[in-house]
């Protein structure tokens, strides 16, 4: 049997050649070769070369990226898994959700959601070394939509990521202005009008930073205010950078992981050092960390502490299948999943403590500033009152005489439950914070670094998820890569201008409520069923042994089987129940009140939404559909689907056969050559008996 192939350059990401010859030999050197499946499961991806003369099955060398070390594999799944959710996110659960009380569903969900679905993407990944566009067609033709769907979210989540960075830049190059900006209200400006100075006192320095100097926000989602310069060139900038960063792929983006990873930890070593010495750290951990126990019966609580482990490891991007795609076939995949697990409940529960312990020292500086001002109103309206004496004298103080007053009642105990996420938590209330520290330029320069970091860490992961998955598709695997990449990078680059507006900040939420809620959680809820009642459980844990020599027990068969599903099915629908009981809304700036009031969304953009959460599920029942019903064929030719069906399991052999039943009958059974010509007048053969029995032989001997 000889198949002829034509040399064709590698551009770095085909996943296996259809027949490479052994140590350079070429089309005429004589050597009869036989292509079969690198492990069982795998099917044509992966191929490897068994030669007549008896060459090794590996011969041909590897066919696929792999990580320089193992490091550079740990500190990218590391940085990818450990990001922004961490440092904005847990703190504000925790604080909302009962303090320390929370770490236990955390600790729960963690254990029975978080490791076993971590385990699944990374562990079919390695095992069949393909991105999730690949895998999931392996597992069976009918889910290739899975794919798809993970892409498209994917993609929608990695256009709005970006923004952030561009954010996380401004705030670091204005990082090196001593003073701060954003540390003092602004002056009267040329026109005589006080509107910035009245907008500013009204808010805070920071918020109004944020939301007038930063973002220029705009009243709500239908004034756009037009596009803002300064946000576009830094988007732009972002987007370069990140092309930089991912476009070789895991050769280029590999050796950037060891500062995207370890530069955070080192940032908030030194805060945590400098935060636990200031004054006012004790208070706000311990209000953070008091046991709220009567929390736990509350069950949003539960479903918080579910939604911030599936999030937090970033499940169902694709990311965590490609990046295990890229390691070797004997690689500990299970200990890794431990490690990285620890490692990021570790950051996210250290990262707390660093937040609270220096939010609760702006607590009390702004309990002993709001002290000082009524010190003065009171000397002021002719009440001689000391430093010493006006804690008693305030107690004393009757409602009626309050009222009379123009004081301020301090409380340390608001200050501190004036709780903030995500971006109201990064650019306004911890730049509050810094802006009280002494050489508050350094300390500014150092958070938003590692905001940066945690960032960029994130979003490769993010783009080398979709970027995999793009790279299976076939007309493209002849495309160089830095191509596609530059041309992904490009058009998410366009379509962010519409964060480059007044409203940016609103669009961005707009996303982040929307694209990457429902439609990650189903993805993740799909992998988990194609592999344990499609692909089989049985055979994926021997896939495990397999490969790392541990065979997972009944932990990971009932959390497998039985609790994952079931948890993400809960998740799912209580996302689904509060998007239909809560009206959605965003926070739009009122300038006159110098807050963010909620406002409904605009129908048109409901709609907008709609059709977001849509383009993310429609995948999945339209490539089922046009694949059941033999409107689309999966195998590029008959040679190599003829190969990938002798490795189906019990579980998938019945589905397959629906599909190939009648088209592997109408084929020649002779034994005669097959080929892979495009004339469409000769349908053409497929191996033989005896030939399939060689290939079941070959893979035998490259299993043992």
């Amino acid at each position: 049997m000889t198949m002829v192939a034509k040399a064709e350059p590698r551009n770095g990401h085909e996943l296996a050649p259809l027949n490479a010859r052994p140590n350079g030999a070429g089309a005429g050197a004589g050597v009869v070769t036989l292509v079969v499946p690198g492990a069982p499961g795998v099917g044509g991806a992966r191929a490897s070369v068994v030669s007549a003369a008896g060459g090794p099955p590996d011969a041909a060398g590897p066919v696929r990226a792999a990580w320089s070390n193992k490091m550079q594999f740990m500190l990218s799944i590391i940085g990818y898994s450990v990001g922004l959710g961490n440092i904005w996110r847990f703190p504000y659960l925790c604080q909302q959700n009962g303090g320390g009380a929370f770490l236990i569903p955390f600790a729960i969900m963690l254990i029975l959601e978080g490791i076993p679905l971590f385990l699944i993407e990374l562990g079919i990944g390695q095992k069949m070394r393909l991105g999730s566009l690949g895998v999931w067609n392996t597992i069976h033709p009918w889910l290739g939509g899975i794919g798809i769907a993970s892409c498209i979210v994917t993609f929608f989540v990695a256009l709005y990521y970006n923004v952030i960075i561009t954010w996380c830049f401004y705030y670091l190059f204005n990082s090196f202005k001593n003073p701060l900006p954003w540390a003092e209200c602004p002056q009267e400006i040329s026109n005589g009008t006080l509107g910035p100075v009245r907008e500013c006192e009204l808010s805070s320095e920071t918020a109004y930073f944020w939301y007038r100097v930063t973002l220029d926000a705009a009243p709500n989602m239908e004034d756009s205010g037009g596009i803002k310069w300064w946000i576009l060139s830094l988007l732009l900038l972002a987007w370069i950078v990140v092309f930089c960063i991912v476009m070789k792929g895991i050769q280029s983006s590999g050796k950037v992981v060891y500062f995207t990873s370890l530069f955070p930890y080192l940032v908030l070593t030194i805060f945590f050092v400098k935060g636990v010495t200031l004054k006012g750290a004790g208070a706000g951990l311990q209000h953070m960390y008091t046991p709220k126990v009567e929390k736990l019966l509350d069950p949003k609580v539960w479903l918080d502490a579910a939604t911030q482990v599936f999030y937090s490891f970033g499940i169902a991007f694709g990311s965590l299948i490609a990046f295990g795609s890229y390691n070797p076939p004997k690689n500990n995949c299970v200990r890794d999943v431990i490690l990285v697990s620890i490692t990021n409940a570790f950051t996210a529960i250290y990262a707390s403590v660093v937040i609270f312990a220096i939010l609760g020292f702006k607590a009390v500086a702004n309990v002993e500033k709001c002290n000082l001002k009524n010190l003065r109103l009171l000397n002021v309206t002719g009440i001689n009152v000391t430093g010493t004496e006006y804690e008693d004298y305030m107690k004393e103080l009757t409602d009626e005489e309050k009222s009379h007053l123009p004081l301020e009642f301090c409380n340390l105990q608001e200050q501190l439950d004036q709780a903030a996420e995500g971006t109201g938590l990064a650019f306004i209330v911890f730049t509050q914070a810094i802006v009280e520290l002494p050489f508050s330029p350094f300390w500014a320069v150092l958070f938003f670094s590692m905001l940066l970091a945690l960032g960029l860490g994130s979003q490769i992961g993010i783009l080398e998820g979709m970027l995999c998955t793009i790279f299976d598709i076939e007309i493209l695997k002849r495309i160089r890569k830095p191509y596609i990449t530059g041309s992904v990078c490009l058009i998410c680059f366009l379509v962010g201008f519409i964060f480059c507006t007044g409203a940016g900040e609103y669009w961005l939420k707009l996303f982040d409520s929307f694209s990457g809620t429902i439609g990650l959680v189903l993805v993740a809820f799909l992998e988990t069923i194609a592999v344990m009642y499609v692909y089989g459980h049985k055979k994926f844990t021997q896939d495990i042994e397999d490969m790392t020599g541990y065979r997972p027990g009944w932990y990971f068969q009932i959390t497998w089987r039985l609790l994952g599903p079931l948890l993400m099915a809960i998740v799912l629908v209580s996302s689904i129940v509060d998007m239909i009981i809560k009206k959605p809304q965003y926070g739009a700036w009122d300038a006159s009140e110098g807050k963010t009031v909620n406002t409904d969304y605009p129908d048109w953009v409901m709609v907008i939404a709609g059709f977001m959460i849509t383009a993310g599920l429609l995948p999945i029942p339209i490539v089922f559909c046009l694949r059941r019903f033999q409107c689309l064929k999966f195998d590029v030719n008959i040679h190599q689907g003829s190969i990938r069906r002798i490795d189906t399991t019990v579980s998938t052999k019945e589905m397959m056969g629906d599909v190939d039943f009648d088209e592997y009958h109408d084929l020649p059974q002779d034994g005669s050559d097959y080929n892979d010509d495009d004339d469409d007048d000769e349908p053409p053969n497929i191996p033989s008996a005896n030939q399939r029995r060689k290939q079941r032989f070959a893979m035998e001997v490259m299993d043992s």
